[in-house]
């Protein structure tokens, strides 16, 4: 019986994968083609491929787990953000039942106590209550803003010396490395959690995007200055990077949630838990 890794070519997914391999787990990641698993299956893993919309390779990447680590997929491109992932969990669900798996471990987000008004965060609400009243134990990682959601500008900030973003450059929000995610949540597969046990999961410090600039000045050599995105070019902006309507409006509306505060930790009936990787030290990997 092995521990079943959706999304194991991701940030995330490796980090969960690589880290069960060390501790001699049996595990399987499940990619989307045959290079990623051949990729897996040489550091030690097996591999599957399925697609978070078919059901029937689902079922048979499922069929030998003993614990399964989800996750909701999406790339803003989608016609119908939400629409999407209930299709896509409902697969889970499906394929869950058909299996043998005692426990699931969901990759959610902090503010994914909200049922709705935060865009792709309810994405986040929609995975913690797909598998309620099925006969398994349900864990729940709620991590902080991704320090790899900053990669993206890299190159920007080098060229231009300008860091773009969509938050107010003074609003500090907490946020954590992606490879410390994966690899508490394949200490959590491992662990004895009780059923809907929700960890909320910090990096050492909360950073601004002048912060995020200060750091990019000492990684890159280069003096890097943050610079708000004006509302009124956010569209645009999201739209020449390939995201569609509705990708964009639930975009929009998880940010406004961010700036407002309402996406903010919920602070009670969780387990915070506290990941040492700094915002320099994750960045300079990547320089690297």
């Amino acid at each position: 019986m092995a521990h079943i890794i959706l999304g194991a070519s991701g940030r995330v997914g490796s980090a969960v994968v690589e880290e069960l391999v060390e501790r001699n787990a049996a595990v399987k990641g499940i990619v989307r083609n045959e290079d990623q698993a051949e990729e897996l299956k040489a550091g030690g893993a097996d591999a599957a491929i399925a697609d978070a919309h078919n059901l029937p390779a689902l079922k048979v990447a499922l069929r030998d787990g003993q614990t399964l680590f989800a996750l909701t997929p999406e790339t803003g491109q989608e016609e119908n953000v939400l629409g999407d992932t209930n299709d896509i969990l409902t697969n889970y669900r499906a394929a869950l039942i058909a299996s043998g798996i005692q426990k699931i471990v969901g990759l959610s987000s902090m503010g994914a106590q909200h049922r709705e008004g935060t865009g792709n965060l309810v994405m986040s609400y929609m995975l913690e209550h797909a598998f309620d009243r099925m006969d398994l134990t349900r864990v729940f990682i709620r991590p902080a803003y991704y320090f790899s959601n900053w990669e993206n500008y890299l190159d920007t900030a080098k060229e231009s010396g300008v860091l773009p973003t969509f938050f107010p450059v003074d609003l500090k929000i907490p946020m954590i490395c992606p490879f410390d995610v994966g690899h508490f949540a394949a200490e959590v597969l491992l662990s004895d959690d009780a059923d809907n046990t929700i960890y909320e999961l910090y990096g050492p410090a909360a950073y601004s995007s002048e912060d995020v600039a200060g750091v990019l000045t000492k990684v890159l050599g280069k003096k890097v200055k943050a610079q708000q995105i004006p509302r009124g070019q956010w569209g645009n902006t999201l739209e020449s990077i390939g995201f569609s309507h509705d990708g964009i409006r639930n975009f929009v509306e998880m940010t406004d949630a961010v700036i407002s505060g309402k996406s903010r930790p919920e602070g009670h009936g969780t387990i915070r838990a506290e990941m040492p990787t700094t915002l320099e030290e994750h960045l300079e990997r990547m320089v690297a």
